[in-house]
């Protein structure tokens, strides 16, 4: 954890910018107090859109037939 006052922060932001992507906490400081924490931006998931798999998927025309092994506990 490095504890950097608003000053030197400016100075060396990249170094911390690097720092904090290497997994580092970094605190800015202002007036002795934590007013920032330093940390990378996690990857953001991208969602498929709704409808995107239309056509990709095939079913069977009797998929919801019962199972010639299941129909002596079907009874």
């Amino acid at each position: 954890m490095q504890q950097i006052t608003l000053d030197e922060a400016s100075q060396h932001l990249s170094d911390l910018i690097e720092a904090a992507l290497n997994g580092d906490e970094i605190f800015i400081m202002k007036d002795n107090q934590p007013v920032v924490k330093l940390i990378p931006v996690l990857p953001v998931k991208i969602r498929p859109k709704f409808g995107s798999a239309k056509g990709m998927i095939k079913m069977s025309d009797d998929f919801d037939e019962s199972l010639e092994e299941l129909k002596e506990y079907m009874e």
